[in-house]
């Protein structure tokens, strides 16, 4: 009977002992690459230091033929089109990811910078023109109509800005946040970048909210269905506020805030998001996304009002409550979870729900350490302690490296076994090294096409995701799995740095 005991005591721990070894990521080498993928992204003319090799220069004339230098920035995803929306939500994402991460970045810390400044350099040119802030690169129809290198793209490359009497307060106000987010981590090093950072970030903010209206209305016809706003621009002008406030600590930006919070709580665009995507009625509270900002802006205030200020009450009490709409225990839960666990939302490129809601998750755990107060979050009868936070995000993060039914990583290079075939023109397409006579538009297709693996790895690109079911077709043509974008790898750094520094958290 000992004797059988003690075999099962050692079979379990056998189990033990290989779940670990499952479940135990290189979250430095994910880091790594987690940042690297930016520069398979650039626009415009490439550094010396570029990294990324087969990928080189393009779009160089951009904003030329109206007089401007739109050169620069980054391709949103697969396609080559440059949407100022996205790309400045990714901006304000990775500069948060270093205000809270850095510490931990060690060696990668450098490379994180420069690929905020690589955004900001592009945002800084977007803006550069009184009255206009260009919301847009490129005709998004003839780009998706072609399979083409960035490098040999013949489809126009036509500007779109919004303006006093075209406006577009949603893209100008994130452009704002970007800026005085980015400002903020170039301060120490380099003040006065940092200083016209800011400068900048006034005056787009200030932009924003004079001439209030959507872009829809304006630019409509070229940003949609690409990057709609449907959330309305309430959301990103107190978003902007608010990233101005933590960087100049004005009255102003505070005042702001509080005197027109109530314009977004009770957005009825909002609604209409959440009733058009079938969310369960959790309330504008529990979004967080390139187009939506609720949740990112109670948790972001949530850390003056823990230092003390009464009047953000209101922001902590909502902050819990997206606490509460995505712990899995919580009464309240608002998110899916699929049977191996990886988080779900409504609407396509589920991974992006999975890293910024995740890193909210590990953000407003680190507050709630840092708290005075040192209170405990409660969901019902369910106590949300700062460790669980972590817990869930970090469980998130582990399931994208490959602690999944699948065994399979969903960050390309990252692992044994990665997607092969992600939703991507140039790197599905031969690179200029191996073949430099340009691809036509037509061209392209069999590639696209074509089941062969791509031939150039996007290290560290991470793709829209398995289904609901954990699975996962690795086909370039099923784009809403298969395509990579900057907005889920942007939260993903912060996450990975601190998971690097504190891997048993």
């Amino acid at each position: 009977m000992a004797l059988v005991l003690m075999k099962f005591l050692v079979m379990v721990l056998m189990l033990k002992l290989l779940a670990m070894a499952v479940a135990s990521h290189d979250y430095g080498d994910a880091l790594t690459k987690s940042i690297l993928f930016f520069e398979g992204q650039r626009s415009g003319k490439l550094p010396p230091n570029q990294r990324v090799t087969w990928r080189k220069d393009s779009a160089l004339y951009d904003g030329l033929e109206f007089g401007v230098d739109l050169v620069g920035g980054y391709y949103d995803a697969g396609d080559n089109v440059k949407f100022s929306f996205p790309m400045a939500f990714t901006t304000t994402i990775l500069s948060w990811s270093v205000l809270e991460f850095g510490k931990d970045m060690g060696s990668d810390l450098p490379y994180a910078m420069d690929s905020i400044r690589w955004a900001t350099d592009y945002l800084l040119k977007a803006t550069s023109v009184p009255g206009f802030v260009f919301a847009q690169v490129g005709d998004p129809y003839a780009d998706h109509f072609c399979w083409e290198r960035p490098e040999d793209m013949d489809t126009p490359r036509t500007p779109y800005a919004v303006s006093k009497q075209f406006p577009g307060s949603e893209v100008s106000a994130e452009i704002a946040a970007a800026l005085a987010a980015s400002s903020i981590v170039f301060k120490p090093l380099d003040r006065g970048y940092s200083a016209r950072l800011l400068k900048r970030a006034r005056m787009v903010f200030e932009f924003a909210d004079t001439y209030r209206g959507s872009y829809n209305q304006s630019l409509g016809p070229w940003v949609c269905p690409f990057y709609c706003s449907y959330s309305g621009y309430e959301d990103e002008l107190i978003w902007g506020a608010a990233w101005l406030f933590k960087a100049t600590k004005a009255t102003f930006y505070w005042n702001y805030i509080t005197n027109n919070i109530n314009k977004v709580e009770n957005n009825p665009a909002v609604d209409y998001v959440i009733n058009a995507f079938q969310h369960y009625a959790a309330g504008s509270f529990a979004e967080f996304g390139w187009d939506t900002k609720h949740a990112g802006i109670n948790v972001l205030i949530s850390k003056f009002g823990m230092s003390g200020n009464d009047a953000s009450n209101m922001f902590i009490n909502n902050a819990d409550k997206f606490i509460c709409s995505v712990l899995p225990e919580s009464p309240s839960v608002s998110v899916s979870y699929s049977p191996g666990g990886l988080l779900f939302k409504p609407g396509g490129s589920n991974m992006q729900h999975s890293t910024t809601l995740s890193f909210l998750l590990l953000v407003y755990s680190n507050y709630l350490n840092q708290s005075n107060s040192k209170r405990l979050l409660h969901c019902g009868n369910v106590v949300a302690s700062p460790s669980r936070l972590r817990q869930v995000a970090k469980g998130q993060v582990d399931y994208i490296l490959g602690s999944n039914p699948l065994g399979m990583s969903y960050m390309v290079g990252y692992g044994n076994k990665f997607p092969q075939r992600i939703h991507h023109r140039g790197s599905s397409l031969p690179s200029m090294a191996k073949h430099p006579e340009p691809i036509a538009c037509a061209k392209g297709k069999p590639y696209f096409q074509s089941n062969n693996p791509n031939p150039n790895l996007l290290i560290g690109a991470v793709v829209g995701g398995p289904d609901f079911k954990d699975s996962y077709a690795d086909s370039r043509l099923d784009f809403v799995y298969s395509e990579p974008t900057t907005y889920i790898n942007a939260p993903l750094v912060g996450l990975l740095a601190y998971f690097k520094s504190h891997p048993n958290s």
